[in-house]
């Protein structure tokens, strides 16, 4: 899923744009802390989806775009056109610029975003049942775990 640069190229979205249809009984999730984002993923293959606030009212999701069926034209008749920005740059395993003017300017289109979806009433989500728990319950890996993670370290694995 990482790109050249070690980066993963994320859209940002309402998760009502989003139908899963098929595969929904492999979705599982996991978060980096107890209060963390949540990281939703295919457990059958690991393939990363996407990521959403624990608050099932906070209408956002950032949409792994690897993971999507989808010519870039289609997606981009989606969820509208993408504005490239590069965030965490420093982490990157290759030369690259970040972008801090697309990255202010996108997360005002994000911002938007969530407020229009707000006032629009837009509650649904793949991601969060009826009452807004989440699908799967999120496994909490332990500080432990995601330091071995980073390291490469595969015993680490939580599974």
């Amino acid at each position: 899923m990482l790109d050249e640069a070690g980066g993963t190229e994320v859209v940002a979205t309402a998760p009502a744009t989003v139908r899963l249809t098929a595969g929904v009984e492999h979705v599982a999730c996991m978060s980096l802390s107890p209060k963390g984002t949540l990281r939703w993923y295919a457990g059958c293959c690991r393939t990363p989806l996407g990521n959403t606030s624990r608050n099932a009212r906070l209408p956002y999701l950032g949409l792994v775009t690897s993971c999507i069926d989808a010519a870039p034209q289609q997606l981009d008749a989606a969820v509208g056109p993408a504005g490239r920005c590069l965030i965490n740059t420093a982490s990157a395993t290759a030369p690259v610029r970040a972008t801090p003017l697309a990255f202010a300017w996108g997360g005002l289109r994000i911002l938007a975003g969530i407020v229009g979806a707000r006032l629009r009433g837009e509650r649904a989500s793949p991601f969060f049942d009826g009452n807004g728990q989440p699908l799967r319950a999120p496994e909490v890996i332990s500080l432990e775990q995601r330091q071995a993670l980073e390291r490469g370290d595969a015993s680490a694995d939580p599974d």
